[in-house]
């Protein structure tokens, strides 16, 4: 060996013969371009050749679930972790979400290359994929598990894996698993729920905001009685009416909790005033991480819908809307259900704005309390550490 390779840790040998793998080997490359097999060149003299599009495109979803699951795990484990989210960490999730964003983004558009299939071409080797179907793709389930999807808001199909995964006991396993550590959804919900901030001894910000809207509902009545009119004086006392109701669901906690078990709102009242609270402060420089994250979530569910919409469409495309889904299935009825609102993660995020203020009218947050926030731990006082212990450990077990 020369001296300079001696002291640079550099081999005289060749690129090919120095230690570590070559590109092919480190990629595995014979086993993964070796797995496309098409049914319709075994059991018909011609073969279907879009049959290989179909496959290539399915197994390169499954790659890109992976890698999904790979950074949601790794989100959820710094969510968890008894030492809080500091600044640095923050930073680190927004990355990691910001790239399943990007993913999902990519996902979206795969399917526009799907769709250069015709539904003839489809035709001619859809008859030997049963009973295999895209609703059978457990890294898919997990996702939506792990998210914070419940079972309970799954349409009926779509609740009995014992049938979709046969007698696959390794993917009921994982599945359980997946319905038993905490989702994304609780580990925010509590991350939201210690916003700070919403102390009733510190800023009280519920309280503020509370008084702030019950000032603005009661100058909108009076302006209402004060009109002449009386259909227009009705429709002003209507439209009143309904805004009072709206923030009376946010205010009272018994409407609220209705709400919740109806499945119609998700998060806790206190994580819903903490996410209200930071879509408020969003410019200000201690809550500009949180409303990247928030917004990222949105993201997340906002594409997911979308992969669900461009995938129906092109099912209805290829095989009309009364067929059959390869599965057993109901084919586009039952994806069309699955585009509801009940399939959304993080519905409370979507509904911010229904209670946004105009910002004149947001309480100011002065100087005393901008530097309580700036000294306080990002993620405020933590007193779950031998819960979050065992959230760690039961995500450190699912990752390996």
């Amino acid at each position: 060996m020369s001296r300079e390779a001696k002291t640079s840790g550099l081999s005289d040998r060749p690129l090919g013969e120095q230690d570590g793998l070559i590109y092919s080997e480190y990629l595995q490359l014979n086993k993964l371009l070796c797995s496309q097999h098409m049914l319709s060149a075994e059991k018909n003299p011609r073969p279907a050749h879009d049959e290989h599009l179909f496959i290539i495109t399915h197994q390169t979803y499954e790659l890109w679930f992976k890698q999904i699951l790979f950074e949601l795990d790794s989100v959820r484990l710094k969510f968890s972790n008894n030492q809080g989210v500091c600044e640095s960490n923050a930073m680190e999730i927004i990355r990691r979400l910001n790239r399943i964003v990007m993913i999902l983004k990519l996902l979206v558009d795969q399917v526009m290359i799907l769709e250069t299939m015709t539904p003839l071409d489809f035709m001619e080797f859809r008859k030997f994929l049963s009973p295999a179907s895209g609703f059978q793709s457990l890294q898919f389930r997990l996702i939506e598990n792990k998210l914070g999807l419940k079972q309970e808001f799954r349409v009926k199909y779509n609740q009995n894996y014992s049938c979709v995964f046969d007698r696959d006991e390794e993917a009921m396993k994982q599945i359980i698993i997946s319905e038993e550590e905490p989702s994304l959804l609780i580990l925010i919900q509590k991350w939201l729920e210690r916003t700070p901030g919403l102390e009733l001894n510190g800023f009280d910000f519920w309280g503020k905001y509370k008084q702030t809207i019950m000032s603005m509902l009661e100058k909108q009545r009076k302006t209402a009685m004060e009109v002449e009119t009386e259909s227009e004086k009705l429709y002003l006392l209507s439209d009143f009416e309904k805004r009072k109701k709206i923030y009376e669901s946010v205010f009272d906690l018994s409407i609220h909790n209705t709400l919740v078990q109806r499945g119609e709102r998700r998060f806790s009242h206190k994580a819903l005033q903490g996410a209200i609270m930071i879509n408020f402060y969003r410019d200000e420089p201690q809550f500009s991480q949180r409303h990247q994250i928030i917004t990222l979530l949105m993201d997340i569910d906002s594409l997911i819908a979308k992969w669900r919409y461009n995938h129906l469409l092109m099912v209805q495309r290829m095989i009309g809307t009364h067929s059959i889904g390869t599965g057993g299935s109901s084919g586009y009825q039952y994806l069309r259900s699955t585009l509801s609102d009940r399939y959304k993660i993080f519905l409370d995020l979507f509904n911010l704005s229904t209670f946004l203020l105009p910002r004149n009218l947001i309480p100011p947050i002065n100087n005393l309390i901008k530097n309580n926030l700036s000294h306080i731990n990002w993620e405020g006082t933590n007193n779950d550490d031998e819960e979050n212990k065992e959230v760690i450990n039961n995500i450190d077990s699912s990752t390996t």
